[in-house]
């Protein structure tokens, strides 16, 4: 199969996994990343050693006009900012890897509220792209287990594990998953968090607070402290009795900043000031 990719560095495994399948690659699509969450250096230099072009800009109908002229059977939707055009007048097939177990958790970034809404499993969906985001026939999922103590982090890593695994069984079958793909039931969409969501209450549990910092990993949460606000990329904390009024500063050691909570207190560990503008500034 003659194929397009859409994607950044963590789509690599996805693109390595259907050159393994001996699927022949003819294009990649990428888009601008901020070189700190998001990263698009070693698939544009993979791209380079297959002698395939590569495009920085949305994907528009001109280009499937020309992948159609490439000879391209397949565009393989991973990682992909844009909304895809009606592909389907150029090219037999086109698929997306969804990082959530569709119906559910429909949207542009799921994994945060998979953390924060502790679920038990989650995984990723190979589907055929639809005029509606999120909502095409389902040719095949890979699940795996949430721990309770999941983190953005780590469940970034499992769904590029699982999109591997499920690459490779949907390239080892295509035509008779995509013949054999299933209609979606009623699911739910999930927006990306609110700044109520990012932002900590300190009046919550120890164990809600340690949640959605983990859930926001890279992405960092906001909080409110002294007057001050600030983002929180990493904390810690514990349950413990005490007689303090929740948010209230009870200790400080160098960068590190113990608050109290409702049932215990959360130690800030690595955090930046936010500055008029929304620009960051880490003290000394």
């Amino acid at each position: 199969m003659r194929f397009a990719i859409t994607g950044i560095d963590r789509s690599l495994g996805v693109l390595d996994t259907l050159l393994e399948a001996g699927w022949e690659p003819v294009k990649l699509f990428t888009v601008p990343v901020d070189d700190y969450h998001e990263h698009n250096t070693n698939i544009v230099n993979k791209a380079s050693e297959l002698k395939i072009p590569v495009q920085l800009s949305r994907l528009e109908e001109a280009d499937l006009r020309q992948l159609e002229m490439l000879g391209c059977d397949v565009l393989v939707i991973v990682s992909y900012n844009w909304k895809i055009g009606e592909w389907s007048r150029y090219l037999p097939y086109a698929v997306n890897f969804h990082p959530s177990l569709l119906p559910e958790g429909r949207g542009p970034y799921p994994m945060i509220q998979a953390i924060l809404r502790d679920e038990p499993n989650w995984g990723v969906t190979c589907h055929k792209v639809s005029p509606q985001f999120d909502s095409g026939d389902i040719l095949a999922q890979q699940a795996f287990p949430l721990s309770h103590d999941e983190s953005h982090e780590s469940i970034n890593l499992k769904i590029q594990m699982a999109s591997q695994r499920l690459a490779a069984r949907v390239a080892g079958n295509f035509k008779a998953l995509w013949s054999g793909a299933q209609a979606q039931p009623d699911g739910s969409y999930w927006k990306m968090p609110s700044d109520v969501e990012r932002t900590i209450d300190f009046g919550a549990s120890v164990e809600t607070i340690l949640r959605q910092v983990r859930a926001f990993g890279l992405f960092e949460c906001k909080a409110h402290v002294n007057g001050t606000a600030i983002f929180v990329r990493r904390a810690v904390g514990w349950t413990e009795v005490h007689h303090y009024s929740a948010g209230t500063v009870v200790y400080v050691q160098q960068r590190s900043m113990v608050i109290a909570v409702r049932d215990g207190f959360i130690s800030l560990i690595e955090w930046s000031s936010i500055q008029p503008g929304g620009q960051r500034h880490v003290g000394r």
